[in-house]
């Protein structure tokens, strides 16, 4: 394991140095999105328009914020489920999405996808969403602000961390851990 300090957009080169289980601590734009500006956003790229925000090359992350206190430029945010936005990730992925940040496990469909666009799947871990906040330089509603908490907004981070679980290599974190903890049992 090797923690990587990246800035974005993420070249190809950093994502390729990247294998499950490092530690990376991002700086720079991500774009935050939840289920319905997906929906919406896959809704668009099947009926071949242009997305409200171009997302190739971008990091898109899968949370919502609390509300906003005074003298905060966002309210304390908090990772989703990864696993939700498996549906739209790999068309996205296709479409140029270049990292995906959740929580927990992805479907196996995600790290075919990772392998074949040169795309990382994160985990931000939860339970930890002052750190995440405090990470969180600026925000601003880019997309969708219909959606509230759902919006598309565009975060400035700086040392947000995360975990690699989907490497460009095709390999899972999660599912890897999973047999070594179960060929361990049958040791025993």
């Amino acid at each position: 394991m090797t923690t990587y300090r990246l800035t974005t957009p993420l070249t190809d080169d950093a994502i390729k140095q990247l294998t499950i289980g490092d530690e990376v601590l991002l700086s720079g734009v991500i774009y935050m999105a939840r289920d319905a500006a997906h929906k919406r956003l896959i809704d668009l790229l099947r009926e071949n328009k242009p997305l409200p925000v171009d997302l190739r090359g971008q990091t898109v992350f899968y949370g919502g914020p609390g509300p906003t206190k005074p003298g905060h430029v966002i309210g304390v945010v908090a990772p989703t489920s990864a696993y939700r936005m498996d549906p739209y990730a790999t068309v996205l992925f296709d479409y140029g999405v270049k990292a995906a940040i959740g929580k927990g496990n992805r479907g196996t469909d995600i790290r075919q996808s990772c392998q074949d666009n040169c795309a990382v799947g994160f985990s931000a871990i939860g339970g930890i969403s002052a750190t995440l906040f405090a990470c969180i330089k600026s925000a601003t509603i880019v997309a969708y602000e219909d959606l509230k908490t759902e919006a598309i907004q565009r975060l400035e981070v700086e040392n947000f961390p995360l975990l690699v679980t989907n490497d460009a290599h095709g390999r899972d974190l999660y599912e890897e851990e999973v047999q070594k903890y179960r060929s361990q049992l049958s040791t025993t």
